[in-house]
C-alpha cells in the first residue's frame, strides 16, 4: 500500500470559512497525489447550512478527502460573537486532540501537518504534543493577516492600549496600508472591545507558532501588504487565491437567470449581503426607493432578518411586498427583480451584470474580482468594514455606499442609510468617466487573479513550496 502524506484540516463551521477551506482540500490533492486530507467537522448551532455544504461537497471530491464529524457541543450564546466562538472552539480542543491521535496511529499514511482556520487556534495544542507541524488558513486578505499581527505587536511589545483607537479621530498608520486607517470607523468591532479585543489578538499571537499560514488572496492584489509581512514577525505566507468554488451552476432551476438573458450588457445592479446579510425594514424602505429613483436595472437579494436576539441566519420573505414600499414591485417590474435567496456566482458570471452592492465579505469580494464586476461596499459586520475601506480608498476597485456601517448581528442596524446616499452610490458605480475607469481597472485586476492560479503564476507556485514544505 502507498503511504500518502496527511494533512489535518480543522475550518471553523461558518460557510464563509468552511467553503474556502474545502476548496483549498481539493486544489491540493488535484495538484498531487501524495496529499490526502481529513477534514474535522464541528457542528454549528448557528448556521444550519454546515452539514448539508458539507455532504454535497463530500459527495464530489475523490477519495483522498475524507470527513470525521466530531462530537456535537452544547455551547451557549455568549454577549458576543467572539466570545462564543472561543468558548466554542475550547468545547472542542478534546475532540480534536483524539481525532488526532487515531490518524497518527494509522498505518496508510504519515501524518504532516494541522491546518486550522484563523478561529480555530485553540486546537494547534494537539499538533504540538504529537509533534507535528501546524499551520494556520486566513480567509481573508492578506492585509487583514497584517492588521491582526500589527495590533499584536502593538499591545504586546509597544504596550499601546489599544482601547486608545475607539477615539473618534484616532488614526491607524499600519505597513500594509499606505493611507491611515480612521480605527473606529473601519476596525473590527471585536478589535473595539476590550475583552473581545484580547481574544481576537490571542489568535494573532498563536499565528506565529505556527510553521507557515496559507491566505485566500494572491500576491498582486496585495502586493504592498504582503511586502510588509516580512516585517511583522508573521512565519512563511503562502497566498493561494483566490480559492473559489466558480464552477456556475446550470440555469435549470433558476428562473432569474432566464430574467438576466434579457437584459442588456452590463446593466443591472445586483444587491447581495452574504449569508448573515439584512436590514430592518426601514433600511429596506431606504434601499427600494433608491433603486425607484435611480432608474437602473437591478436584481435585490432580500433577506428577512433573524427576531432580535437572535444569533441565526436570515430567511426568505414569504411575500417581499409586505416590507417594500407600497406598489413597488408593480412599478419596477420592467427594470428590476426582487427574489431571496441568489445563486451568487452564477449572477455575478452574467454578462448583464454591471455592478454589485456587496457586504465586502472577502470570498464575495474575490467572486467579483474573478468575473471583472465593480463593487459598491455597504460592509455589516466582522472585518467587513475594513475590507471595505481596502478596495474603496487603497485598491480603487469599489465605489462607496456607506464603508463605516455596521450591523450588530444579535442586535440589528442601529443607523439608516438615506436613499439620497444610496443613489449616489449606485451613479458612483454605474455612471460617469470615474465609473468607466473603476471597471477598466476591476477587469484587469480580474485577468491577474486568473493568471496567478494558471502554471507557472504566483499562487500556482506558492502552493507548490507548501506542498513541497509538507511533503519533504
Amino acid at each position: 500500500m502507498t503511504t500518502t502524506s496527511e494533512l489535518v484540516f480543522v475550518p471553523f463551521p461558518a460557510v464563509g470559512h468552511l467553503l474556502s477551506m474545502l476548496e483549498m482540500a481539493k486544489l491540493l490533492v488535484d495538484r498531487d497525489d501524495r496529499l490526502s486530507i481529513t477534514v474535522l467537522v464541528m457542528k454549528s448551532p448557528l448556521d444550519s447550512e454546515i452539514d448539508s455544504r458539507v455532504e454535497l461537497f463530500a459527495a464530489s471530491v475523490a477519495a483522498r478527502i475524507r470527513f470525521v464529524l466530531l462530537p456535537h457541543q452544547n455551547v451557549s450564546l455568549e454577549a458576543s460573537p467572539m466570545a462564543f466562538l472561543n468558548h466554542f472552539m475550547e468545547s472542542h480542543k478534546a475532540s480534536v486532540r483524539e481525532a488526532i491521535a487515531n490518524l497518527s496511529t494509522s498505518g496508510s499514511s504519515r501524518l504532516k501537518g494541522l491546518v486550522v482556520d484563523m478561529f480555530c487556534t485553540p486546537v494547534i495544542n494537539g499538533a504540538v504534543e504529537f509533534g507535528i507541524p501546524s499551520y494556520v488558513f486566513i480567509p481573508s486578505g492578506v492585509a487583514f493577516l497584517g492588521l491582526m499581527l500589527y495590533l499584536q505587536f502593538l499591545q504586546d511589545e509597544q504596550h499601546v492600549d489599544l482601547t486608545m483607537l475607539t477615539g473618534p479621530d484616532a488614526e491607524l498608520d499600519f505597513p500594509c496600508f499606505a493611507n491611515s486607517l480612521p480605527a473606529a470607523k473601519f476596525l473590527p468591532s471585536d478589535v473595539l472591545m476590550k475583552e473581545d479585543c484580547q481574544i481576537f489578538l490571542g489568535h494573532a499571537q498563536r499565528f506565529k507558532e505556527a510553521k507557515g499560514i496559507l491566505v485566500n488572496t494572491f500576491a498582486e492584489l496585495e502586493p504592498r501588504a504582503m511586502e510588509a509581512l516580512a516585517g511583522l514577525g508573521a512565519p512563511a505566507v503562502y497566498p493561494l487565491g483566490p480559492i473559489l468554488n466558480i464552477k456556475v451552476e446550470s440555469k435549470k432551476g433558476f428562473e432569474i437567470l432566464d430574467w438576466l438573458d434579457q437584459q442588456p450588457d452590463a446593466s443591472v445592479v445586483f444587491l447581495c449581503f452574504g449569508s448573515h446579510g439584512s436590514f430592518d425594514e426601514d433600511q429596506v424602505k431606504e434601499i427600494a426607493c433608491a433603486l425607484e429613483r435611480s432608474e437602473r436595472h437591478f436584481l435585490w437579494s432580500l433577506r428577512q432578518p433573524p427576531a432580535k436576539g437572535k444569533l441565526e441566519s436570515p430567511t426568505d420573505y414569504a411575500d417581499p411586498a409586505e416590507v417594500l414600499p407600497e406598489g413597488f414591485i408593480d412599478r419596477t417590474t420592467g427594470v428590476g427583480r426582487v427574489i431571496g435567496w441568489a445563486p451568487q456566482v452564477a449572477i455575478l458570471a452574467h454578462r448583464a451584470i454591471g455592478g454589485f452592492m456587496s457586504h465586502c465579505g472577502w470570498n464575495s469580494t474575490l467572486e467579483s474580482i474573478w468575473f471583472g464586476v465593480p463593487i459598491a461596499a455597504w460592509p455589516q459586520y466582522a472585518e467587513q468594514q475594513f475590507n471595505a475601506f481596502q478596495l474603496v480608498v487603497e485598491l480603487g476597485l469599489a465605489a462607496e455606499i456607506k464603508m463605516d456601517y455596521r450591523r450588530d448581528l444579535i442586535k440589528g442596524g442601529n443607523s439608516i442609510v438615506t436613499a439620497d446616499k444610496i443613489e449616489r452610490g449606485i451613479k458612483s458605480l454605474m455612471e460617469g468617466k470615474e465609473a468607466g475607469e473603476r471597471r477598466k481597472k476591476v477587469m484587469e485586476m480580474s485577468k491577474k487573479s486568473r493568471k496567478a492560479l494558471m502554471e507557472g503564476g504566483t499562487s500556482y507556485l506558492s502552493l507548490g513550496r507548501f506542498i513541497e514544505d509538507v511533503c519533504s
